[in-house]
This record gives structure tokens, sequence and C-alpha cells, in this order.
């Protein structure tokens, strides 16, 4: 396949101008994850994002017991179709440039910004952890981290990618799968990356944070392997009653 942009963008634009080309015309069901992972040769969570990014286009949609169906075509050639970062790129990203600012924060970081994450986490430990204070707290607490290393520039590319999270549709709609079936923030988790700064242990802080985003990303997979699961579940039983009731007739 050829280099045009994110991995889940190539497959969400070579879907896009496969409708347009008639192979899946409007009406028709597109085929299973698993089937699009082997064709594209990627693995299942990209055919995920190129399937919501899909769905919020307008392009497809989920029907519930039957997989997902065209309801719209463009034109075949049309490569503007204009998708955003997903939410395992994003992690990913965050993966690297948190797990390195974190550890730089752990030798610059003062006492007095080491209260102020302490702060924060009393708030994400006293709200409601689906609240909108809990989630601005959370996202404060990374910036502070970022904002520790002195540095404007890593400062800057932390808080870009925060912002990111919740500019992407395609992220927006991940994380809100997530929550839906019950993934939480992890306050624990931050009290681990607290506790190696204020041990001014870089090489326990960056290992804290990989392992805190490491499970961003297993929740992300969680609910989004339930949601393929639950459908492929009502595949199953709406395969099992039309084959029940053909055989009805032969008795």
């Amino acid at each position: 396949m050829a280099a045009r942009g994110r991995l889940y963008q190539q497959i969400a634009l070579a879907i896009t101008e496969a409708i347009g080309a008639g192979r899946y015309p409007v009406g028709s069901r597109l085929p299973g994850e698993r089937e699009l992972a082997e064709e594209f040769k990627v693995s299942r969570p990209v055919i995920r994002e190129a399937m919501i990014a899909l769905e919020i286009r307008g392009l497809v949609e989920g029907r519930q017991g039957s997989g997902l169906y065209v309801i719209a075509s463009r034109a075949a050639g049309d490569d503007t179709l204009e998708l955003d970062i997903g939410p395992f790129e994003l992690t990913e990203a965050r993966v690297l440039f948190e797990g390195e600012a974190v550890a730089l924060a752990a030798r610059t970081i003062t006492d007095a910004k080491l209260d102020e994450l302490q702060a924060l986490l009393g708030q994400m430990h006293d709200d409601d952890e689906e609240s909108w204070q809990a989630e601005r707290a959370d996202r404060q607490f990374h910036i502070e981290i970022a904002n520790a290393t002195g540095n404007d520039a890593i400062r800057a590319v932390v808080e870009m990618l925060w912002d990111t999270r919740y500019r992407s549709p395609l992220c927006i709609h991940m994380f809100s799968q997530a929550r839906a079936v019950g993934i939480r923030s992890r306050v624990e988790e931050h009290e681990e990356i607290l506790a190696a700064l204020r041990a001014r242990d870089e090489v326990a802080a960056r290992k804290a944070m990989h392992a805190h985003l490491q499970r961003v990303i297993d929740d992300l997979l969680t609910a989004t392997e339930q949601e393929a699961f639950k459908r492929a579940k009502q595949e199953s039983e709406t395969r099992r009653s039309d084959i029940a009731r053909r055989f009805s007739l032969y008795r």
C-alpha cells in the first residue's frame, strides 16, 4: 500500500475509493474486521480506527446484529478525505514525549511543583471520575509535569497532544466508547508517577509514565474489542435465528 498518510487513513481512503468504484455499492455490507485486517495486512485496531473514521464521515453505519453497511459514496480516486489522529497513534506519541518529559522533570522539579501535582491528584480523588473537573485535573497533571522540565517547547508539545485528544472526532468517539464500557482514569497510576518524581528517580518516573500510558492503550483495546465482540455475537445470533427458521420448514 502506498504511503499516503497514517496507516488507518490509508485504509479508510482505500475503502472510500472502493466504495466510489462500486466494489462496495451503497446498501452493501462491508467485509468483517478480521477479513479486512487480512486483506490490508494490518492489525485489527488499525481496522477499527479506519471503520470508526468512515462512520464519523457518514460513509458507513453499523446495524445491530448485522455489521457495517455503506450508506454514501464518493467518486473513485478522491483522495481528499480528511481524517483525524487516532487514539492509538496519539497515545504512542504521548509515550514518547511524556516518558522523556517526566524523566527530565525528575531532575528539575521543585517542591512547589510537587505540591501542585499533589493538589491535582486530590481533585482527581475528590471528583467523580466521569466529571469534567476530574478530566481537567488529569490533563493539568500531565501538563504541569511538562512545565516542571523548564522547557517551553516540551510543555507546548505535551499540551498540543492533549488538545488533539479533544479536537479529534476519532479520539472523542473512541475514548467515549472506553468510558461507556466502564473504563475509568486510574488515579493510583498518577500516584506512582508522583512518588517517582518526589524521589527524583528519573528511571522510575519514566517507567511509571510508560506503564500508565500502556494501560490507556489497553483500555482502548478492551473497549473496542468488547464492541467488536458484541457486534460479532449479534451477527451470530441473527444467523442462528435465520438457520433455525429455515430448518423449521422441513419439520
